[in-house]
């Protein structure tokens, strides 16, 4: 005889996350049906069977559909679940953040029932969403001290006060700049464009253009 038992939901939460003027910022999406409908909440949705390849595919399936956007770098962050984090029952939540870069903002102010907000005012949302942004901002503050992480969300390329300012803006600390490239050019993570120079507000001249070198780095050290 084989015991049968009620199965609990799966769906994917994605954090996006993305810097506008110097603040980390998440985005929400307005709940179209119920529970909760009419607030705003995380991009999620359920897995698709057998559309979905896996767990990340349907992050990366969830942020085409609920926001346009794609090609992005998502992480897989933690798995949520119980039975109080949802009013339907059981559930188990998979949570992702991605990293969006500046040039595909538009894309996400283009839809009306989406918000970019900033992360410590994305609050007193349903389900356990609170938590989910919370653990994301601690993922990637975390990293991001010892990894590439913060210039990835800058365009393709930048000038190193831009990414000074990302390091800043993304690990929420202030950095000492000469130390910062200094380290920089020990870490090697980078690579001038040579020839390519860009003109940066509050700059005195224009300022040679870097981008990253092919691959995620990852540092011995903190910045």
């Amino acid at each position: 005889m084989t015991d049968t038992y009620e199965k609990p939901d799966v769906m994917v939460d994605v954090v996006p996350l993305m810097l506008r003027g110097e603040r980390l910022c998440t985005v929400l999406a307005m709940r179209a049906k119920e529970p909760f409908m009419g607030r705003p909440a995380l991009l999620g949705g359920y897995v698709h069977l057998p559309e979905d390849s896996s767990l990340g595919a349907t992050a990366r399936r969830v942020l085409l559909e609920k926001a346009g956007i794609q090609g992005l770098y998502v992480e897989q962050l933690s798995t949520f679940s119980g039975p109080d984090r949802d009013p339907r029952g059981w559930s188990v939540s998979v949570a992702y953040f991605s990293i969006v870069p500046e040039e595909a903002i538009d894309d996400v102010l283009m839809r009306p029932d989406l918000q970019i907000v900033p992360v410590e005012e994305a609050v007193g949302l349903p389900f356990d969403h609170d938590l989910i942004i919370s653990a994301a901002v601690a993922r990637v503050r975390g990293k991001g001290a010892y990894s590439d992480i913060p210039a990835r969300f800058l365009p393709a390329e930048f000038s190193l006060g831009e990414l000074h300012r990302t390091y800043e803006a993304v690990l929420a600390e202030r950095i000492d700049e000469s130390a910062f490239r200094r380290k920089l050019m020990e870490r090697d993570f980078v690579e001038r464009i040579e020839g390519l120079t860009k003109t940066v507000e509050g700059a005195k001249r224009p300022s040679q253009v870097y981008r990253l070198r092919p691959g995620l780095s990852v540092f011995d050290r903190r910045f």
